[in-house]
């Protein structure tokens, strides 16, 4: 490395990859590993590859970086490896280095990253003649942004409709006060599940604040477009520092990784821990019915929340539970992937949704947007009317109000 300073990012990445043994362990929970059977798609292959491109062993030629823009960043090595390597943190610094992917499409994801944009296109989607006209004319990735679009619009109603019980009285907030991050994407496509954080949060006696919609940065940072995803941090830094609150909390886990970069002195979470910590204080109605529960990468391996969603969800008398398989069964959706390469993407989903046939359930839950509209297209084009559900949209239909 010859006497680079430790601060040069070619030097910090060459650190992180010494950091790996070798030893092979994180490749039976590597989705993409298990998708090629290829060395260099799997963790310890893309390290090797990061090394060499930091060293400067090896030009970044399209062979070279192809593997490491298909890596999911599911982090599921990162949480089995043995040497603690800090992996998340490498492919983001190798991919700062080489900039964004050449298939990754800029102008579209600059729609996405907007929610009033989002909702012209969610009020698209209403008009069924419209969709299927577009996706005729538009180019691919267009295409694949517009088959994300929820095509059940009567599901979505519902869902909200029920979410309409009485409002809980504003409290002390005796649980401490909670600001709630609406996203972009979320803040449009998961407007029903904010809206059951807020109800359920305020049941258990926190009060809840709502930050304004906007994006937090985390399609541009894992995508190697540093300058945006450094520009949205500083926004989310100014909307945290406008208000008075204990806890931030994002109901798309997506989002964690990125808000806690940006804010590492604050508590940043999914509100299931907060809910489970006043538990007490909430009643569910029974519900007898058989629902699966996907389990997004970054709530088992960022948020780590998954078994207190789990017993959270166990509340609901008479809920029949069925988890999904974990690792290496990631669905594909991974942020901006599913659009990059939206075949990839298919054939990870193919594993989730030929499980889900099998169980006879009456809702797929999933806690991460991205993750949810990418299953719900997979269930659309396998026909079938299966609706997919937020966890805490399911809790609030149950929740008793007092």
């Amino acid at each position: 490395m010859n006497g680079m300073p430790l601060e040069n990012p070619r030097h910090r990445i060459a650190v992180l990859a010494d950091q790996c043994v070798q030893c092979g362990l994180c490749l039976p929970v590597c989705p993409t590993y298990a998708l090629d059977g290829n060395e260099a798609e799997s963790p310890r292959g893309r390290i090797a590859i990061a090394a060499a491109l930091a060293r400067g062993q090896f030009p970044p030629t399209p062979e070279l970086r192809t593997p490491l823009d298909h890596c999911l960043g599911c982090l599921s090595c990162e949480r089995v490896c043995p040497a603690g390597v800090k992996y998340e943190e490498l492919l983001v610094e190798t991919r700062a280095l080489l900039g964004p992917a050449p298939e990754r499409p800029g102008l579209l994801l600059e729609v996405v990253k907007r929610p009033a944009l989002n909702h012209r296109l969610q009020d698209l989607a209403r008009w069924t003649r419209a969709k299927h006209w577009l996706g005729r004319v538009l180019p691919g990735r267009w295409r694949e942004a517009l088959s994300l679009l929820p095509r059940n619009q009567d599901q979505v109603r519902r869902a909200q409709d029920k979410l309409k019980h009485p409002r809980p009285p504003a409290t002390g907030g005796e649980g401490g006060t909670v600001a709630l991050f609406p996203g972009c994407t979320a803040s449009v496509q998961d407007a029903e599940a904010e809206r059951a954080a807020e109800m359920l949060l305020t049941a258990a006696g926190y009060r809840v604040v709502r930050l304004p919609a906007l994006c937090c940065g985390a399609l541009d940072l894992h995508d190697g477009a540093t300058r945006n995803a450094e520009t949205a941090a500083a926004r989310v830094r100014q909307v945290w520092a406008d208000v008075s609150a204990d806890h931030l909390i994002t109901v798309t886990t997506g989002c964690l990784s990125t808000l806690r970069q940006a804010l590492p002195d604050v508590r940043v979470d999914d509100p299931y821990r907060l809910l489970a910590e006043r538990i007490d204080r909430l009643q569910f109605h029974p519900l007898p019915a058989r629902v699966a529960l996907h389990v997004p990468c970054t709530q088992a391996n960022v948020a780590r929340s998954d078994a207190t969603l789990t017993q959270l969800l166990q509340r609901i008398p008479q809920l029949e539970l069925k988890r999904l398989p974990t690792p290496p069964y990631c669905c594909g959706s991974a942020g901006s992937h599913v659009l990059q390469f939206p075949e990839r993407a298919a054939r990870l989903r193919e594993g989730v949704l030929s499980h889900v046939e099998t169980l006879d359930v009456r809702w797929l839950l999933s806690s991460n947007i991205g993750c949810r509209l990418h299953l719900a297209a997979g269930l659309d084009e396998r026909s079938s009317n299966l609706p997919t559900l937020h966890p805490l949209t399911l809790l609030a239909q149950q929740w008793i109000p007092s």
